[in-house]
């Protein structure tokens, strides 16, 4: 006995013959369905493999990443995330110091790991930010710091107040806004 299931077609209750999806007097709406399976089933793959490049190429580029890589994954960090969103009442600290008062899911480390790790796990060097915030204040530390994938680092001195790390994100921000 063959196989059946329900047409997919909207409001169709006829039955449709595996491997087919639709009935007889719907059977030519099957292309349009393979090919939209195809085109997610491609999507999906294509998205696993750019991830698995990102990871060997940015996140586990070398043995130091790789270990921050594993310690945002740790239960250790994920208590201290919520001790931070909890002490800062999930508001962006960097938004606040600016006179805004913005809602923030990120911790976000005062000092950048990369150039001081031994503050990674310092409760005191982190604070709750939003995405914006955090966007802008890793581009400072990028010029700043010179931290990130291709950036040099810098002999600065580190910078720990965020209320004048939230003016120089922000001033970043305008003049990437003013040329573009």
């Amino acid at each position: 006995m063959p196989r059946i299931r329900r047409c997919r077609f909207p409001g169709c209750h006829a039955v449709a013959y595996v491997p087919n999806h639709y009935c007889k007097k719907h059977i030519e709406h099957e292309a349009e369905l393979q090919k939209r399976n195809n085109f997610y089933r491609f999507h999906r793959y294509n998205n696993s493999t750019r991830q698995r490049y990102y990871n060997k190429v940015v996140r586990n580029r070398n043995p130091i990443k790789a270990e921050q890589n594993r310690f945002y994954h740790s239960k250790q960090w994920k208590d201290m995330r919520l001790i931070v969103l909890k002490r800062d009442y999930s508001l962006c600290r960097y938004c606040k110091a600016l006179g805004k008062v913005k809602e923030g899911n990120v911790i976000d480390h005062v000092l950048p790991v990369e150039r001081f790790p031994d503050h990674m796990k310092d409760l005191q060097n982190l604070v709750t930010c939003c995405q914006e915030c955090h966007y802008w204040k890793t581009r400072f530390e990028e010029q700043y710091y010179g931290t990130g994938l291709h950036g040099k680092p810098t002999d600065n001195p580190p910078i720990t107040d965020v209320k004048l790390i939230a003016n120089l994100a922000a001033r970043l921000k305008n003049d990437h806004a003013v040329n573009g």
